[in-house]
């Protein structure tokens, strides 16, 4: 019987299964390189505003507080949108004609809220709150970054569930002291797994990985 494949053959089936495989390998890469670039996590991407706000210049330069502007972070789920009085509180003295403080006091006069464009934006199916990571010894720069050195703001965690998990299993490794929550100076001590362990015990911190937890 006549052979039906060339030799050849042989090594064209061999090359072609191993470009399968490193093409396949290939597309599984890219996918996941996108699926964790800012592409997709909006990671260090900054977003137009209605007033290019600096948390650089208002908390590092002027040393006004978080709570200051998230007036509720302590005590409801959402840390709050600064009113527009809050704003006025201070610019109806300083820059009060600047114009790209308009739309400011264009607020202030018709009582329409700014539309500030979210950074921090967890899809509708996960429950989050503030109060009580802030009160658990959660630092604010733990989840937000430097914000005190951001000109413009952007988000600096993906916020991915693997990464919410990741503290939620080891919380000794992120919680601070209380009164260091705000610091956005604050750096972890050398001895940070034992003060973590110590705090996680005085503040009655609970490993929480139940799907429940976040999704309600």
């Amino acid at each position: 019987m006549a052979q039906l494949f060339h030799r050849s053959a042989n090594s064209i089936s061999k090359i072609s299964l191993a470009v399968a495989v490193i093409g396949a390998g290939g597309l599984l890469a890219f996918a996941y390189t996108m699926d964790r670039g800012h592409y997709i996590t909006d990671v260090k991407v900054v977003k137009e505003q209605p007033v290019p706000f600096s948390h650089k210049h208002h908390v590092t330069d002027d040393g006004i507080d978080c709570r200051y502007c998230h007036t509720s972070v302590e005590t409801s789920s959402f840390a709050g949108i600064p009113a527009t009085e809050i704003c006025m509180s201070c610019h109806s003295q300083i820059w009060s004609n600047a114009e790209i403080l308009e739309p400011v006091r264009a607020s202030f006069r018709t009582g329409e809220s700014l539309q500030w464009t979210r950074v921090h934006d967890l899809p509708d199916f996960v429950y989050f709150n503030h109060s009580i990571h802030i009160n658990k010894g959660v630092g604010c720069a733990t989840c937000h970054g430097r914000v005190d050195q951001m000109p413009l703001m952007y988000k600096e965690n993906t916020l991915y569930m693997n990464w919410c998990v990741n503290c939620h299993r080891n919380p000794e490794k992120y919680v601070r002291p209380r009164d260091q929550v705000f610091n956005m100076a604050y750096e972890a001590p050398a001895n940070q797994e034992e003060l973590g362990l110590k705090l996680v015990q005085e503040y009655h911190i609970q490993s929480l990985t139940d799907c429940y937890t976040c999704h309600r």
